[in-house]
């Protein structure tokens, strides 16, 4: 995947409503479960409607989101949160698997390079819309 695979993925805007703030399960699967208490469905209706953190600031191996006291080197955002990244657990290339299945979904998926994937997504906070990414920082 060359150059094109590294850098930062963005999902908008509905990846994040179907994959979950870590994007590992499905909120949809969350919401219709057996047995998920009323506490549980309320929790996850609130995340939902959370808005995307600004990233606050980019530099070489350091990023900073808005509403987190972290510094990041490589980081996940989501609408309401964010957290590290470490690249080791799912390498720095999107399969080609993961986007197909995305843009089944209706989601729009973009691979850029990192300065520009900020100021993007950074532009689609600013509309409201609710836009998730992983983020490496010395791409």
């Amino acid at each position: 995947m060359g150059s094109e695979g590294r850098g930062a993925r963005l999902a908008s805007p509905q990846a994040w409503e179907l994959c979950g703030e870590e994007g590992k399960r499905p909120v949809g699967r969350t919401l219709g479960a057996a047995g998920s208490s009323g506490e549980q469905r309320r929790s996850i209706a609130a995340r939902l409607l959370m808005a995307s953190p600004k990233i606050a600031s980019l530099s070489w191996g350091q990023m900073k989101v808005q509403g987190s006291t972290s510094t990041y080197k490589d980081c996940k955002v989501w609408p309401g949160g964010s957290r590290a990244w470490d690249w080791r657990e799912t390498g720095t290339e999107v399969p080609p698997s993961t986007v197909e299945y995305l843009e089944k979904q209706g989601i729009d998926v973009r691979v850029l390079q990192t300065e520009q994937a900020v100021k993007e997504y950074n532009a689609l906070v600013a509309q409201g819309v609710r836009v998730g990414g992983v983020f490496h920082s010395t791409c």
